[in-house]
């Protein structure tokens, strides 16, 4: 499955997040360990998902970029 994640850059790092997970999120100070991160949290989600019997959820979120005047 492909999920769609959100990475965020902050003041002191990045985060980042999975809509189709909710709960599911990452942080860290570089882009790329917050990426790996966010990979090891969907994996670990779900697996807790399957171990409590809960529906994985199929994912629903699609990204659009929208170019806007600046």
């Amino acid at each position: 499955m492909r999920y769609v994640v959100i990475i965020e850059e902050g003041e002191n790092g990045f985060g980042a997040y999975v809509p189709d997970l909710p709960g599911c999120i990452a942080a860290a100070d570089t882009k790329e360990e917050v990426k790996k991160l966010i990979h090891e949290a969907i994996e670990f989600h779900i697996e807790g998902l399957k171990e409590d019997g809960e529906p994985i959820p199929k994912p629903s979120s699609s990204i659009e970029f929208i170019e806007v005047a600046a």
